[in-house]
């Protein structure tokens, strides 16, 4: 049985954690979400005098892409190394007591390539798409070892609630740096832009190490064999205790097809607002900061309904205005004000779902020593998901031609995901506390 890291009533421990939430969200919404993808759109289109698109198509290593479906094929790529690099090093961080030094290291490779951003140039995308590859592959690879200490640092009452306190911190620190970054450009003039991926690299860079002070370092556990092995081992070790526990098998794959789906959207609503609606760049700007406002009452809001009804069954409910939020999606995000509907549905339910998906899987996981290669379990199948998303929008949009049609696939998912949630036994739909 894992054992808390003697700092169970030790708040200092906790805050420290959830500020890791404060330091790294800046990437998820200014590179990912509101900044760059606006940036990145402009300099790889060329539109007319009325703002029409003439050419959106880049050559990429002698490859012609749609530019859009290229971003999305970086990111899936990034995804990929996070899969074979997390078993690897998850077995180092437990037996070695490395998890917070590679903690650092993610943080590290992704805040150099936010700040690498600032010499991105789309005449030189195979050199300008690797400090975007970084950064992803730094922002995810970090998370994992991230969450892996939720359980370790509180007791499993508290997980709904720390894990909700540190998406909101996240989506503060995000406004916060947006209006920051957003303010030198309209203010200064579009050349600080760029300058704004610097900031976001020290932001992260800088904020993590309250993290990395308040988190204790673990100690070295005896290991026989090769340590470059473990983590693998344990993978394996994960998937074979699994075999015998039903209800997290299928919350897993529930997870998994629901964060296919999720995930892709959360990545892809900016270039469908910037190329499906048309929106400006200050619209895009404003929706996105409204999206992250509303994120912050809804990650307290799916975790009040958590306690009254259930982790799974405040899961199901989430799924089901997912689809719902698709369908308008797909029916309705044709013009501006269908597009606000959308997103400001998106940024009530991305809050709740992510923080309850971390604090219910970390609830329900079974006694252990090694919580990483457990979370490592957990981040493999959330990058597959990402994988198998983001190459499926960007497939669909470059053969159909539409975003729309990408929305589509992810009510199908969605329709997937509801099923395999109710699959889990009903007594863990119904209980209420783990």
């Amino acid at each position: 049985m894992f054992q808390l890291l003697n700092k169970t009533g030790d708040e200092r421990v906790k805050w420290g954690w959830a500020v890791y939430d404060w330091a790294n969200n800046v990437y998820s919404l200014v590179i990912t979400t509101a900044i760059f993808p606006i940036f990145y759109n402009a300099v790889t289109t060329t539109k007319d005098e009325n703002g029409m698109v003439v050419d959106d198509v880049v050559t990429f290593f002698g490859r012609e892409f749609i530019n859009t479906e290229l971003y999305s094929y970086v990111l899936a790529a990034s995804f990929v190394a996070v899969i074979i690099l997390s078993p690897l090093l998850s077995g180092m961080a437990d037996f070695a007591g490395k998890k917070k030094f590679f903690l650092k290291i993610f943080c590290y490779m992704g805040s150099a390539g936010c700040i690498g951003l600032y010499w991105f140039d789309a005449d030189q995308l195979e050199l300008s798409m690797i400090p975007f590859f970084l950064a992803s592959l730094g922002f995810w690879g970090s998370v994992g070892f991230y969450n892996a200490y939720l359980p370790e640092i509180a007791p499993r009452e508290e997980h709904d609630r720390l894990s909700a306190r540190g998406y909101a911190m996240g989506y503060w620190s995000s406004l916060i740096i947006l209006v920051i970054c957003s303010g030198m450009i309209m203010g200064i003039g579009p050349h600080m832009t760029t300058f704004s991926f610097v900031l976001v690299g020290i932001w992260w860079f800088g904020f993590a190490h309250v993290t990395f002070n308040a988190l204790p370092d673990i100690e070295k556990k005896d290991l026989q064999g090769n340590i470059l092995l473990q983590g693998f081992k344990e993978l394996r070790g994960v998937a074979r205790d699994l075999k015998g526990t039903k209800h997290l098998t299928r919350y897993l794959f529930a997870f998994f097809i629901m964060s296919m789906a999720i995930q892709t959207i959360m990545l892809m609503a900016s270039s469908f607002g910037i190329k499906e609606v048309r929106l400006s760049d200050s619209e895009l700007i404003i929706t996105i900061f409204v999206v992250n406002f509303l994120a912050i009452p809804g990650a307290f809001g799916v975790s009040a309904l958590s306690k009254n009804i259930g982790n799974i069954r405040a899961l199901i409910a989430c799924i089901i205005g997912w689809a719902l939020l698709c369908l308008c999606a797909y029916f309705f995000a044709t013009n501006k004000i269908g597009f606000y509907f959308v997103a400001g549905g998106i940024g009530f339910l991305m809050g709740g779902t992510q923080s309850l998906n971390r604090a219910t899987y970390s609830k329900i996981l079974p006694d252990t020593d090694d919580p990483a290669s457990y979370f490592s379990f957990y981040e493999v199948l959330e990058k597959g998901g990402l994988i198998i998303g983001m190459f499926g929008w960007g497939y669909i949009e470059g053969i159909t031609g539409s975003m729309h049609n990408s929305v589509l696939a992810m009510i199908i998912l969605f329709t997937i995901a509801y099923i395999a949630m109710m699959l889990v036994p009903r007594e863990y739909r119904i209980k209420v506390h783990y």
